[in-house]
């Protein structure tokens, strides 16, 4: 995907005029993660698709930039995907998507599974429902190789266009449940954040749940939850935070699976993320 971010310096004005500070950067919940992943040191492939356009060759290029592969797919006669996001002066995001290229995925589009050790999953793709045949067909090869999968089931507004039946079915097809509080809430139909983290464990095996300012808290089954404060940052733009939080936890769990050291890589990650503009890391940025 491409992002177009806008850090918006007041609160807008509609039907006139707004002054903003308007940057494009390579996005996509998968592409973030893979980017952070290999920042860490991992390596890390993508499977996405992009248009015949401008945009398509853009985000491949930054993709090559960064050192992480990619399927090659470029589908004519549509546009790559683009999200368009509002920054305001707090640093919140307000995203307005459109998934355009990448709608359709099949699993046909999965490259060779040798040597992957683990696989990420944007539950966009899921919740498509052009790509969401195929997807649940690349879940069954995933699992049929005995591969890891990290969910993280996306935004309420994007929840929102599957039933939640359908959503919490999909969450036993996963190993480890990545999503913030209000998301957590959301699936587990709970107002604490420590009960939610619980019924959540009845479809997955380990559950994390980002708190923003508060850090995070997870657990896996028959075992103590651990909770992580956050670490103090510049906050400029919060777009991708939490895509670089499961980029610095799974690049660590690739190296031990402890669940601690895993929750306080994707802190530390998310902390270097929010302090720049954009998802995604800079070729100089160190973690």
């Amino acid at each position: 995907m491409l992002d177009v971010i806008a850090l918006v310096p007041a609160a807008i004005t509609y039907g006139s005029d707004n002054p903003s500070q308007v940057s494009t950067h390579s996005g996509g919940a998968a592409g973030n993660v893979a980017s952070w992943i290999k920042a860490s040191g991992i390596d890390s492939h993508v499977v996405a698709r992009v248009g015949n356009d401008a945009a398509g060759i853009a985000v491949l290029a930054d993709l090559d930039h960064l050192g992480v592969t990619h399927s090659s797919e470029v589908i004519d006669g549509v546009r790559t995907g683009v999200v368009v996001i509002l920054v305001d002066p707090s640093g919140e995001r307000t995203m307005f998507p459109e998934t355009a290229a990448n709608a359709g995925l099949s699993v046909s589009d999965l490259p060779d599974l040798d040597g992957f050790g683990a696989v990420y999953l944007s539950g966009y793709a899921l919740l498509n429902g052009q790509s969401r045949p195929g997807v649940l067909e690349m879940i069954s090869e995933i699992a049929r190789r005995n591969l890891p999968i990290f969910f993280d089931p996306t935004t309420i507004g994007g929840m929102n266009q599957a039933s939640i039946e359908e959503v919490r079915g999909w969450l036993s097809m996963m190993d480890t449940l990545i999503m913030n509080a209000e998301e957590a809430l959301f699936l587990a139909g709970h107002e604490n954040v420590e009960e939610a983290l619980e019924l959540l464990l009845a479809y997955s095996p380990t559950v994390v749940i980002k708190r923003g300012s508060l850090g995070a808290i997870g657990k896996s089954r028959n075992s103590h939850s651990i909770s992580l404060p956050a670490i103090s940052a510049q906050l400029v733009d919060s777009t991708g935070a939490g895509d670089s939080f499961a980029g610095g936890y799974i690049a660590q769990w690739l190296r031990d699976r402890d669940l601690e050291k895993c929750m306080g890589a994707g802190i530390r990650v998310a902390a270097t993320c929010v302090a720049i503009v954009g998802a995604r890391p800079h070729v100089t940025t160190v973690i």
